[in-house]
């Protein structure tokens, strides 16, 4: 049998790009934010915590669905 030599030059890169990374960690913040909205045991049923914090939440999670799907143009044509 022979053996299959790996290249020990190899690059090993991120799954991800930086630009990942960073929308990945602004969605980290947003979720974060929509949760501190919310907290509280004061006025529970006011508007901000029950409206504007699990819209601000649900935002981060959309951007954290973004930051993964999000290719970004190769420089190279």
């Amino acid at each position: 049998m022979s053996k299959i030599k790996q290249n020990s030059t190899s690059k090993t890169s991120f799954v991800f790009n930086k630009i990942n990374y960073q929308l990945f960690l602004a969605s980290i913040l947003i979720v974060c934010i929509g949760f501190i909205l919310m907290m509280g045991t004061e006025d529970i049923y006011s508007f901000t915590k029950i409206t504007i914090a699990p819209i601000v939440v649900l935002l981060g999670f959309g951007l954290g669905f973004v930051s993964i799907l999000y290719k970004p143009k190769s420089k190279q044509q």
